[in-house]
This record gives C-alpha cells, structure tokens and sequence, in this order.
C-alpha cells in the first residue's frame, strides 16, 4: 500500500519561493519516475516536473527556469523547489508517479500566489 502526502504549500507573494515536500510510504523504489502535478480552480490536473531514477528530469514550460524537482531516496521524500512564483503557478499541488497512478493521489497542497 502506497501513500503520498504533500506539504509545503501557503500563501505567497508574487516572486517568492516555496518548497513543497511528498513523503512516500509503501514501496516507491528509488527508481520509479517521481512527478509533480497541479490543478488550478475550474481546470484540469496539469503536468508540472518528473524526475527518473536515472536522474533525468522535465518541466511543463510554464515552470522551466523557475522549479526544480528532486528526491531524497533514504528518506523516501521527492520536493518541488519554486522560484520567482506568478500568480498562474496558484493550485493545488499534487505528488505520484509518471504515469499517475489513481490510486495513489493524496489530499495535495495548496500554494496561493498572490499579486
């Protein structure tokens, strides 16, 4: 049984930094592709960043040069580091893997930008 909980999120201005965090219980090995992914008021989930076990990662263009996915395998934790916020990067955070496993979504964070 896997579980994904997210934390992290908040209420930020324009231009600042936030670090969400997803701790992972259950048997996520080291080398599943780990994701993030957003959903924003009345639009669909969205893809955000994935990080392989190989240590390959990818962006959605929206967030290129501004976030940075990585993983600490010891303590079974992925983060999402994110720079220079805009008030569109406002949603509802969300860890799983790439592809998503429905079973797997957790409550997600909420990161508030605000202008």
């Amino acid at each position: 049984q896997v579980q994904l909980v997210e934390s992290g999120g908040g209420l930020v201005q324009a231009g600042g930094s936030l670090r969400l965090s997803c701790a992972a219980s259950g048997s996520i090995l080291s080398t599943n592709t780990m994701a993030w992914y957003r959903q924003a008021p009345g639009k669909q989930r969205e893809f955000v960043a994935y990080l392989a076990g190989s240590g390959r990662t990818n962006y959605a263009e929206s967030v290129k040069g501004r976030f940075t996915i990585s993983r600490d395998n010891a303590k079974n934790m992925v983060y999402l580091q994110m720079n220079s916020l805009k008030p569109e990067d406002t949603a509802v955070y969300y860890c799983n893997l790439l592809p998503p496993n429905d079973r797997y979504w957790g409550q997600g964070t909420q990161v508030t930008v605000s202008s």
